[in-house]
């Protein structure tokens, strides 16, 4: 369908506070523009209480986690691991503070957002094996944070859904806290040297906020070696088995350059035998999917998505 006036509007928008980032020098500019162009955002969800913690990172230092819990009373609830997106070199906690909120209150569950290492300063596997790091922490607090762990799920968005798709391949391989859902949404998951091979990558090159050269711009920030595209942990298309995945919900846009190889994912894991939902958000482009107070797309999608995890999540529920 034709792309939706209203997703035409933001793209405007975002056009003026988010960079070009392929024109900028360094990721520090890139930043700085950011935190200067930052606006407020809708009203979040409220949640009942939010607080950080620290996990041991893979390097020695910790890992910076946000916690948010949709209610103070006792009973234990699933966990989901979040992790942000932003081409790994920008986005953070406070960027996808309203996303988490979001996933607390709709799904009734306690999220764990992670502050993983960014690029370039921490090339991969930094950001993976941070966000790994996050899942381990909270399987092994799962009492306190009043998390039942055999509801554990990961979710991310963009770069973050490349790291939820990895982690969970971690899990798998590392006999790892077993997962029962991966949420995807317009996940990165090709970086090898064919990773522009997809039509969407041409037909979505320019003019819908993400273009095809920005990815090339955070793909070389996030990897020392183009070698690295070939990790199954940094492209996870590249596993040689997706047998004994969780299931997942991966949710793409019809306008955006990671449309097709998102898509391309959700059929691999849809032949390993994975119950996979994918749903293509018509009209709307990369970004779209927590701008529900804006875009209808971004209602139906997170409508589409949270109706295939809330029975994962609860159907084991204790009591």
């Amino acid at each position: 369908m034709p792309l939706d006036p209203a997703a035409q509007f933001v793209i405007d928008m975002l056009e003026e506070m988010m960079p070009r980032v392929e024109h900028y020098e360094s990721a520090d500019d890139v930043r700085a523009f950011m935190l200067a162009n930052r606006r407020e955002l809708p009203e979040p969800d409220a949640v009942a209480r939010v607080e950080h913690h620290i996990a041991p990172g893979a390097d020695g230092a910790g890992v910076v986690l946000r916690v948010y819990w949709p209610s103070d009373d006792a009973t234990l609830r699933p966990g989901i691991v979040y992790f942000h997106g932003g081409g790994w070199v920008i986005g953070d906690l406070e960027s996808h503070d309203g996303a988490c909120r979001r996933l607390a209150t709709a799904l009734d569950a306690v999220v764990v957002a992670t502050d993983y290492r960014r690029a370039p300063e921490h090339k991969f596997p930094a950001a993976a094996d941070d966000c790994y790091a996050a899942l381990v922490w909270a399987a092994e607090h799962a009492a306190e944070l009043q998390i039942d762990e055999t509801r554990l799920a990961v979710a991310g968005d963009s770069a973050g859904g490349n790291l939820a798709a990895a982690v969970a391949l971690m899990a798998r391989d590392r006999n790892g806290p077993p997962l029962v859902y991966q949420l995807l949404v317009y996940p990165v998951i090709d970086s090898t040297a064919t990773r522009n091979d997809y039509p969407s990558k041409v037909d979505n090159a320019t003019g819908y906020f993400l273009h095809t050269d920005s990815m090339e711009w955070y793909r070389a920030q996030y990897l020392a070696t183009d070698a690295d595209g070939d990790d199954p942990y940094c492209s996870p298309k590249m596993a040689a088995s997706l047998d004994g995945l969780p299931p997942a919900c991966v949710v793409t846009a019809e306008y955006d350059p990671l449309r097709d190889e998102g898509e391309a994912y959700g059929a691999q894991l849809q032949a390993a035998g994975v119950d996979v939902v994918v749903h293509r958000a018509p009209g709307v482009f990369h970004g779209f999917f927590n701008m529900d107070a804006i875009l209808d797309g971004a209602k139906v999608a997170q409508q589409i998505a949270f109706d295939a995890m809330r029975p994962v999540l609860h159907g084991n529920a204790p009591g």
